[in-house]
């Protein structure tokens, strides 16, 4: 029985859907989309697509749209003809083939909803509905961080940054990001003000003002905004660029130091003392030297208080000490300070000793011996005048002394580990004795009245002087360490026959040389010397002549026959002897030569002397 009532339960359920399916099959039916979206400024189209039972033909088609619930028409279709309505539309409705409704240049007032309804006759009038929207891309976000500083101990809160998005449909929403993370309001911490405005072109503008507490660490925090808009039914956004603001705190910790390295400070140095704190903004800079009686001397008044630098010019071994910065934050008054220790090396008292001290005399010997302080290892370096390094080492060691090795030296100290600091003190080395005269012009060969130079080189110190026992026009000078003069002479008979004497003279002694004059050849001399000689070469011709001559005859006898011992020839009294003899002069040796006595040898003139009584 059971089973009887079940069957007849489902035959009587598929007989109802039998008679929905028939009653629907004979109603005529719309369907349109639910949502079209379309950009603003582009062009919207509306499909309506209808149903009419056994294939029949519609009567009319109606397209609305619903303004205040009121419906208003845009245009009525029967058959080919389309009936425009005076409307905001007008000029920019179109139908198509299959009746769909477009929409060209868009804007956001379009956003509303179109109705198609189609009539057909006996089969009565269907209608559906879409919902236009609109949608415009809102521009990329401008965001401005706050220009005033903002300090760590505010109470409150403080404007971090603003971010606005313009000209979008529909308005978007703005989220804040501290270091990539977003940002939820709470309180006392974070707080977001928004503002949504519709422009005259229906467009919106969405502002948004951050507000938060900041820490010392938010001095390299990045802050951004992102708009967020939807699109199809798709979540979009676009990010603003990051920015940073200006956090200001106090000062935890101070540095002072020297710029160069204090290892490296010498005298004469410009040196700066930097002091640096880690507070925003800089602190006042207060500078301080250590005097002996540990009291601080204020040396403000050479610093530069705002960049915290300590400008020391030209420093000296008394710009050495203990130095102190000390920065005042004007934000809480709070106070640090710093020192360094300055300091300066130097070189000082540098001193050559020389032994023996009395005076040098040529073929003496010395030692010189140089010394300097300075609380670094030093270097010593002998020099000459010349600049040219002639030993190394404290001492300097010169025998064998000559007047030629007098010349003024130097000892250089060098600091080696502090690259520039050095010191030198020249001295003058000078071999005093009695001049000695290293050159005359002698033999001089000259002429009866003529004008001739006499020359005279010496050499000596203290420096000596030059005279002439001849009357002439005298000129001196200093050639290489030597003293020379030059007499202007007319050869006369008397100066021809007792020649000329030239004395150099100083405080410890005098030398004189003789300069002898010779009479020169005259021509006619010159010519019986050629004509001798020319007589000899004939003479020298006619007896190779006779020779050649005997030996033909057979006078001279060759070959073994005649072999004569020529080792021990006799005296024979027809022997020929030639003699040629040639007393050539030369014409003028006005040759400077020196005493060969006084000469010194190459060795001696490699001494060193410095004379260190002045």
């Amino acid at each position: 029985m059971a089973r009887g009532r079940r069957a007849a339960e489902l035959a009587l359920g598929w007989g109802c859907c039998l008679l929905l399916c028939c009653a629907a099959a004979s109603k005529l039916e719309v369907s349109m989309p639910a949502v079209v979206e379309v950009e603003s400024g582009g062009t919207a189209r509306i499909e309506c697509n209808f149903y009419i039972p056994g294939n029949g033909s519609y009567t009319y088609i109606n397209w609305f749209y619903i303004d205040r619930n009121h419906r208003v028409r845009l245009c009525h279709i029967t058959g080919s003809e389309i009936l425009e309505e005076n409307t905001d539309y007008k000029g920019r409705l179109s139908v198509g083939e299959d009746k769909a409704l477009s929409i060209s240049r868009v804007t956001v007032q379009d956003a509303r909803t179109f109705v198609c309804q189609v009539g057909a006759g006996s089969h009565g009038m269907g209608e559906n509905r879409t919902e236009l929207h609109i949608y415009k891309f809102p521009e990329a976000p401008e965001i401005t961080a706050s220009a005033a500083g903002i300090s760590v101990q505010s109470s409150g809160t403080s404007q971090i940054a603003q971010c606005v998005s313009r000209n979008s449909f529909p308005p978007p929403n703005i989220t804040w990001h501290k270091n990539g993370e977003q940002l939820q309001p709470e309180e006392k911490t974070v707080k977001i003000l928004g503002t949504l405005t519709r422009e005259s072109s229906g467009l919106y503008t969405v502002s948004s003002t951050l507000f938060a507490r900041v820490t010392r660490e938010d001095r390299n925090s990045l802050y951004h905004c992102t708009v967020h808009y939807w699109l199809r039914g798709q979540r979009r956004a676009v990010e603003s660029p990051r920015v940073n603001i200006t956090v200001f705190y106090p000062a935890q910790h101070v540095k002072l130091q020297v710029v160069p390295s204090s290892t490296l400070v010498k005298e004469g140095d410009d040196v700066k003392l930097v002091c640096e704190a880690d507070g925003n903004p800089a602190p006042v800079f207060t500078f301080y030297k250590r005097e002996p009686d540990d009291s601080w001397e204020d040396l403000t008044s050479l610093a530069d208080t705002n960049s915290g630098v300590l400008n020391l010019h030209d420093v000296t071994k008394s710009s050495s000490g203990l130095y102190k910065c000390q920065t005042l934050d004007l934000d809480d008054m709070g106070q640090l300070e710093k020192d360094v220790e300055l300091v300066v090396n130097y070189i000082e008292g540098v001193h050559v000793k020389m032994e023996p001290s009395s005076p040098l005399q040529e073929g003496d010997s010395v030692r010189l011996s140089c010394d300097a302080h300075s609380p670094v290892a030093l270097d010593y370096q002998w020099r000459d005048e010349k600049g040219k390094k002639v030993a190394e080492g404290n001492q300097l060691f010169l025998s064998n002394l000559t007047f030629e090795t007098s010349s003024n030296f130097s000892c250089k100290v060098i600091a080696p580990s502090v690259p520039g600091l050095e010191q030198s003190k020249q001295v003058a080395v000078a071999v005093q004795g009695k001049p000695r005269i290293v050159a005359i012009s002698s033999p001089l060969y000259v002429r009866q009245d003529e004008v001739v130079n006499l020359t005279c080189k010496a050499i000596a110190f203290p420096r000596p002087s030059v005279h002439w026992n001849v009357n002439g026009t005298a000129h001196e000078y200093i050639e290489n360490q030597h003293i020379a003069s030059n007499l202007t002479v007319r050869v006369n008979h008397d100066l021809l026959r007792a020649g000329a004497m030239c004395r150099v003279s100083n405080a410890l002694g005098v030398s004189e040389k003789h300069i002898q004059l010779l009479d020169q050849k005259t021509p006619e001399s010159k010519g019986v010397i050629i004509v001798a000689i020319i007589v000899s070469i004939l003479v020298v011709a006619v007896l190779g002549s006779v020779i050649y001559f005997l030996h033909k005859k057979g006078k001279i006898p060759c070959g073994r026959a005649g072999k004569q011992d020529i080792t021990k020839p006799e005296a024979r009294k027809d022997k020929i002897v030639v003699e040629v003899k040639s007393d050539k002069l030369s014409e003028e040796a006005g040759l400077l030569q020196g005493a060969s006595s006084e000469k010194r040898p190459a060795a001696d003139q490699s001494e060193k002397y410095i004379d260190l009584r002045n």
